[in-house]
């Protein structure tokens, strides 16, 4: 059983090997502490048995938020633990709050669990990734998406229209 609570500064550790776990370039520590510490970031974590098994962090960002990085334990992959997060993500926010992201379009099992949340692609950041030189596609999730539609969404690229 997944349970989901406050992410703690106790909890850099195991965050961190979970980070250098999941992304060729991963956050530092200090990265981690400059989330933790902004008063306004969301900052969750998923235990299973007792130890961490993934987090999410959000920041607001004018009208919206940012998801700025979501990641769990290999182990603990495709057993709920991304969604548990996300969806508690919601609840801490509200339901209807504006989101964004970005995400590697190669990773095609996040694209699709961020669909199933009401994210839709709306744009492309060029060369994002400086490991690999991969694009990002930019993911909303507004009231306009969960209908299926782009029309609440800032400068959508026509593409995805």
């Amino acid at each position: 059983m997944t349970e989901v609570r406050a992410f703690s500064f106790g909890d850099l550790p195991a965050a961190l090997q979970v980070e250098r776990d999941s992304f060729p370039t991963p956050w530092s520590a200090a990265m981690f502490v400059l989330e933790l510490g902004r008063k306004n970031s969301v900052c969750l974590a998923a235990d299973v048995d007792g130890q961490l098994a993934g987090y999410v962090i959000a920041s607001p960002q004018d009208a919206e938020w940012h998801l700025m990085s979501i990641a769990v334990s290999p182990p603990r992959r495709r057993h709920g633990v991304a969604a548990a997060l996300i969806d508690a993500l919601l609840t801490e926010l509200d339901v209807d709050a504006r989101l964004t992201l970005e995400v590697r379009p190669s990773n095609e099992p996040a694209i699709e669990l961020y669909k199933r949340f009401g994210f839709l692609p709306a744009g492309r950041r060029r060369a994002y990734y400086p490991d690999t030189g991969e694009d990002a596609l930019i993911l909303w999730r507004t009231e306009a998406t969960l209908r299926g539609s782009l029309d609440d969404v800032p400068n959508p690229d026509p593409s995805f229209l």
